[in-house]
């Protein structure tokens, strides 16, 4: 075999070895969930680390640890580190559920004409969560985000300080189920519909949640 062939085959190789490493044998395997339960502590996460730290988790539980697990969440700027945008944290897609059932191709997608209803926004586990007529409610979905996945922004902070209070403060959360008490943008937002009227565990039920939030395989 000519050296030159032999380095050819020897890179393919390794191209191959890269991409099977950073891809789902499965191309349908599960990269979208919304976690079956919260923190227990109300929007206190342990900040964006503890909260990739439970999809990670949550996960592998269900079996689909080799993935890296992203939570769906901006936080604003502290501490010298510049604001982040939950967009910007769950990878290039495409995005599918526990039942194999297509989220969206891509960011642009997820943040335009998604798949996400209550049918297809499960957990892990592949169960629907309880959305609006149903007891309890608890489509409230924790993001601090704008509708297309930025940053929600004014005059006071929604997110909960960056997902480290059981307290005052408030975060911003979407609908789940796409249904809220009016026919309108923000009732049907998955992801940015209205705040909190709190952070601890109490204040996220009374405005129909539960702690939850959404899950991305960034790799």
């Amino acid at each position: 075999m000519k050296t030159s062939t032999r380095i050819t085959l020897v890179i393919a190789a390794a191209a191959l070895a890269a991409c099977s490493s950073t891809a789902p044998s499965n191309p349908t395997a599960m990269g979208f969930f919304l976690t079956n339960s919260g923190s227990g502590k109300g929007a206190d996460l342990g900040g964006l680390a503890g909260a990739d730290q439970i999809c990670q988790a949550r996960a592998s539980a269900a079996g689909a640890g080799d993935r890296t697990w992203r939570a769906y969440l901006s936080a604003a700027a502290s501490g010298g580190q510049p604001a982040v945008n939950a967009r910007d944290r769950i990878g290039n897609g495409p995005w599918y559920n526990a039942r194999a059932t297509l989220i969206a191709n891509n960011v642009d997608e997820l943040h335009g004409a998604n798949g996400i209803t209550k049918a297809s926004a499960l957990t892990e586990k592949g169960e629907v969560v309880n959305g609006r007529g149903d007891t309890p409610n608890m489509h409230d979905i924790l993001t601090g985000s704008t509708p297309d996945g930025r940053l929600a922004t004014g005059d006071k902070d929604m997110t909960c300080n960056n997902w480290t209070s059981s307290g005052e403060g408030s975060a911003i959360v979407g609908h789940s189920d796409r249904i809220g008490l009016r026919d309108d943008e923000p009732s049907r937002s998955w992801n940015a519909s209205h705040p909190t009227r709190g952070c601890g565990q109490q204040a996220l039920v009374s405005t129909g949640g539960n702690g939850y939030f959404y899950c991305f395989a960034a790799k």
